[in-house]
C-alpha cells in the first residue's frame, strides 16, 4: 500500500524521473501495480488543495486572484485520456497535451502567492470550456471561499464580453489586456474602430483614456504600454479612479506573472507533465499531488529563506556531499 504522502513525498524529492516505475524501484515493498492502483482508484481534488492553501494567503481587499491556463505536454503520448490538441503560450503554437485552469491568489508583487484553485480542461468528457471554468472559479471563490481580494487579472483570453460583465457584476474590479482586433468606441460620433487605428496624444500615454466596448454596458479605461523591445500589450480596467496612470495600470497587470511562476514551478519541480498513466483519473490524482508538492516546496523554501528551486537542489546538494566524502564508486586508478 502507498499513502498520498508517501506519493507527494516522491514528487519533492526525485529529480527529473517522476514515473510509478521509479518510485516502485525505490520505495521497499511497493510495486508498480500497486502505485498505479492507487493513483487510478483514489479522488484526489482541488478541493483538497484550497483546504491546505486557505490558512496560508494573506486576503485583504487590496489583494490580487490571477486566472490563467496551461498546457501538460504529452506530445508523445497516444493513449492517454484527457490529452488533447490545444494552444500552448509557451509552444505559441498547437500541442497535445493536459489543459488546466489557475486561479491563484496573490498578496501583490514580489509577495507571496498561492494556487487556490484548478480545473481540468476536458471538454470531452464535462462540455465545459475554459470561460466556463473561469466563471466557476471566480464565482466559488467570491461567495464559497469568501475571498475578500478585489482586484483579478487575466490575459485577453479571458476578456471576453461574458466574463467581462461577470466580474463587474460581482464587485471585482478586472486588469486584463485586449488583441489588438478589438472594437472600441470613443463617443457615439465617432462610431468603432480598431485599437490599431486609434490616435494617441501624450497626455493618453500618459493617463489612458475612456472608452466603450462593444457588448460591454460600461465604460472601461484603456491604456497603451509599450514595452522597451516595441511590443504593445492593451490593457483595460474598471477601476474607478480617474487618477490611474498607465505605470500605475502596468504594475497592476504584471503581478499576473506570478501565475506562469506557478506554472513553471508545477511542470519543472513535481513532474505535472511526467506520469505516462493512461486513466483520467489517475492523471487527475497525479496533478492534484504535483499541487500539493508544489505547496510543500512553497512551505520549506519559505521558513529556509530560499527559492523552491535552490530548496529542491538542496536535496541533490546533500547527496553530492555525501558522495564526496565517501564515494561509493572510486575512481579507477591503474596502479
Amino acid at each position: 500500500m502507498i499513502t498520498k504522502q508517501q506519493y507527494v513525498e516522491y514528487l519533492i524529492c526525485t529529480i527529473g524521473n517522476y514515473t510509478s516505475s521509479n518510485l516502485a524501484e525505490h520505495l521497499d515493498e511497493v510495486s508498480h501495480d500497486v502505485i498505479t492502483d492507487y493513483l487510478k482508484n483514489e479522488h484526489h481534488t482541488a478541493r483538497g488543495l484550497w483546504e491546505l492553501v486557505s490558512g496560508l494567503i494573506q486576503d485583504n481587499p487590496e489583494a490580487f486572484m490571477l486566472v490563467d491556463d496551461s498546457v501538460q505536454d504529452k506530445r508523445y503520448s497516444q493513449f492517454i485520456e484527457l490529452v488533447k490538441l490545444q494552444y500552448s503560450g509557451a509552444e505559441h503554437g498547437l500541442v497535445r497535451g493536459i489543459g488546466i485552469v489557475n486561479l491563484v491568489h496573490s498578496a501583490g508583487n514580489e509577495k507571496d502567492f498561492y494556487p487556490m484553485d484548478y480545473r481540468i480542461y476536458a471538454p470531452d468528457q464535462d462540455g465545459k470550456t475554459k470561460n466556463d471554468h473561469f466563471c466557476e472559479m471566480v464565482i466559488n471563490a467570491v461567495f464559497a471561499k469568501k475571498i475578500k481580494a478585489k482586484r483579478i487579472l487575466f490575459d485577453s483570453w479571458y476578456a471576453s464580453a461574458e466574463n467581462l460583465k461577470l466580474v463587474h457584476r460581482l464587485g471585482l474590479i478586472f486588469f486584463t489586456t485586449l488583441k489588438s482586433n478589438r472594437m472600441v468606441s470613443l463617443s457615439k460620433e465617432g462610431g468603432w474602430i480598431h485599437l490599431d487605428d486609434m490616435d494617441w496624444t501624450t497626455e493618453c500615454l500618459k493617463n489612458g483614456v475612456t472608452v466603450k466596448l462593444k457588448e460591454i454596458p460600461f465604460k472601461v479605461q484603456l491604456f497603451k504600454v509599450v514595452a522597451t523591445d516595441g511590443d504593445i500589450d492593451w490593457v483595460i480596467t474598471n477601476c474607478p479612479d480617474e487618477t490611474l496612470t498607465t505605470q500605475a495600470a502596468q504594475e497592476a497587470n504584471d503581478v499576473r506573472w506570478q501565475i506562469e511562476e506557478l506554472h513553471r514551478g508545477l511542470k519543472q519541480l513535481t513532474g505535472t507533465e511526467k506520469c505516462q498513466c493512461r486513466k483520467a483519473r489517475s492523471q487527475r490524482n497525479h496533478i492534484a499531488c504535483c499541487y500539493h508538492a508544489w505547496l510543500s516546496l512553497k512551505v520549506k523554501a519559505q521558513a529556509l529563506g530560499k527559492t523552491l528551486y535552490q530548496t529542491k537542489d538542496d536535496l541533490l546538494s546533500d547527496y553530492l556531499r555525501t558522495e564526496l566524502a565517501a564515494p561509493r564508486i572510486q575512481a579507477f586508478m591503474p596502479v
